[in-house]
């Protein structure tokens, strides 16, 4: 049984960092596209941040220039790097990955983590 698995999360002060990671485990036999999603309280779920399996990434416009997204094959693992933080940035974030086991190929989500930035 595949499981993705978030930690990272926690209170930072804006401008602070963080660092999410995304751990995929079970019987994996690939992974492509990883993803980033985050929830505010009252608003819908969006995407922050993806990469595929090459490495390609794309990013919202809101986070350029200050979250990155990278990703360990060998760990089946994805990062979520956020620095100057800013209070708009407070939400669940969730980590999804497209991945083939046992059954074939569907989309994995995990359970997500607390950020909370405080101004």
């Amino acid at each position: 049984q595949v499981q993705l698995v978030e930690s990272g999360g926690g209170l930072v002060r804006a401008g602070g960092s963080l660092r999410l990671s995304c751990a995929a485990s079970g019987t994996i036999f690939e992974i492509s596209t990883m993803n980033w999603y985050r929830q505010a309280p009252g608003k819908q779920r969006e995407l922050v941040a993806s990469i595929t399996a090459d490495g390609t990434t794309n990013y919202k416009d809101s986070v350029k220039g200050r979250f990155a997204i990278s990703r360990d094959n060998a760990k089946n693992t994805a990062y979520l790097q956020g620095n100057s933080l800013e209070p708009d940035d407070t939400a669940v974030y969730s980590c999804s990955a497209f991945i083939r086991s046992i059954g074939g190929a569907r989309e994995y989500w995990g359970r997500g983590t607390q950020v909370t930035v405080s101004s």
